[in-house]
């Protein structure tokens, strides 16, 4: 098979894999938020630690993902993912406490890490003039999944009860997840497909042609900064999972209603993924990504001042864009500054700001704050807006590192 089809192929598989990854994470914690809620007697702060434990464990997995799937391959790697991913949600057909939701949530997270990583790896791989793009279709269907299931979630509840709609969602996830797998194979060399013959290959940002060591990566200033931007705008992000449905229910929207909120949110989070990694193999990475955090920074102060769901729904768009630019610009920023050969180890370390760091800060104290101030959702949109505003400050200091001048002393 020609290799420009062979890539494609991969592509599309890639794509197809990430997909119930995505609608789980991103999507079904903000539809069941409610009923997990009543059925287990909890507050808002518990509902959070659900997505906290998420990005524990792609704190801790992805790193090791990263190191594994060189030795595993992509396609091993990715139909473990797929398998872990699909039986982790019959853990919640016999959920007696949100405990049990907790480890679902954990096991989730852990999947997706087995087919975020080498997704991404390869398909930069097959198209390294274009790794901005083909970065935004993986990530597109990783978040405008949950835009697609949200809405299905809900309906499924209503019409067949949980539990008959848990065990349906794992065997579809398993079928499928497993079979989108075979397709993601890896290229024999690094660069295979540059587009068409007209259109030139995007110029490398590094000035040297070896790619960094994960060593060396953690001793530039560069790697520190991007850490930062993924734990702070990684946090204004993925709090808007579990907060959008709830603003809409105290504002006194019904739940079909609030949903919405939620369904802005994960359609932009997807639409973006696709359309910025695009634009960022145009205009720069770093730009791209600061106009993004800097119009989701005005839109947490201005949800402070709105009741209407129209308006609420398009400013949860505009949060839900600036993550999805995060997702897929990240991936591409980081080649650029380090290099493609340890790529999935240096994005695996990224990684764990957005696993151990913006969980607390996100959805965890958002809901523990919104606990406590019985329900006052300003302080939230406050501190998480002011994240938005330092990570676009940080990602301009973002650049590929000189050899020499731009390295920090690593104190051990």
């Amino acid at each position: 098979m020609p290799a420009e089809k062979r890539g494609l192929r991969a592509l599309i598989g890639c794509a197809v894999a990430i997909f119930w990854p995505g609608a789980f994470i991103f999507g079904f914690p903000g539809v069941m938020a409610p009923y997990w809620q009543d059925i287990f007697q909890v507050g808002r702060g518990a509902i959070g630690n659900i997505l906290f434990f998420v990005l524990a464990a792609v704190g801790i997995f992805m790193f090791f993902v990263g190191r594994l799937q060189e030795k595993l391959g992509i396609r091993r790697t990715i139909s473990l993912g797929a398998v872990l991913g699909g039986l982790s949600v019959f853990v919640l057909t016999f959920a007696t406490d949100i405990f049990m939701v907790y480890l679902w949530a954990f096991l989730t997270g852990a999947a997706s890490c087995f087919v975020y990583i080498p997704s991404l790896t390869t398909v930069q791989r097959w198209y390294p003039s274009r790794r901005g793009l083909v970065s935004g279709v993986v990530n597109l269907m990783f978040g405008l999944s949950a835009a697609i299931m949200a809405p299905l979630f809900g309906y499924l509840l209503d019409k067949i009860g949980y539990s008959a709609m848990t065990i349906a969602l794992g065997f579809t996830a398993l079928i499928i997840g497993t079979i989108a797998a075979q397709f993601t194979e890896a290229p024999t060399e690094v660069s295979v497909s540059t587009g068409s013959k007209s259109e030139p290959a995007a110029k490398p940002l590094l000035d040297f042609d070896h790619s960094l060591t994960v060593r060396e990566s953690l001793q530039t200033r560069s790697f520190w900064f991007l850490w930062g931007v993924w734990a702070l705008q990684g946090s204004a992000g993925i709090a808007m999972v579990t907060l959008s449905t709830s603003l809409g229910l105290s504002r006194g929207f019904p739940l079909e209603s609030a949903v919405i909120i939620l369904t802005a949110f994960n359609l932009a989070n997807g639409l973006s993924r696709l359309l910025m990694g695009y634009i960022s193999d145009r205009t720069g990475r770093n730009f791209t990504m600061c106009l993004a955090f800097f119009a989701a920074g005005i839109s947490y102060f201005c949800l402070t001042q709105t009741g209407h769901l129209l308006f609420l729904s398009f400013l949860a768009a505009v949060i839900g864009f600036a993550f999805g630019t995060l997702f897929a610009v990240s991936a591409p920023l980081v080649v650029d500054c380090f290099g493609i050969k340890h790529f999935g180890s240096i994005f695996g370390l990224v990684f764990t700001a957005y696993g151990f760091v913006a969980g607390p800060l996100g959805p965890s104290l958002s809901g523990y704050i919104l606990d406590a101030t019985h329900g006052n959702f300003s302080l939230v949109f406050i501190y998480l807006g002011i994240f938005c505003f330092v990570s676009g400050i940080l990602i301009r200091l973002v650049t590929p590192p000189a050899p020499s001048s731009t390295r920090v002393e690593i104190v051990s």
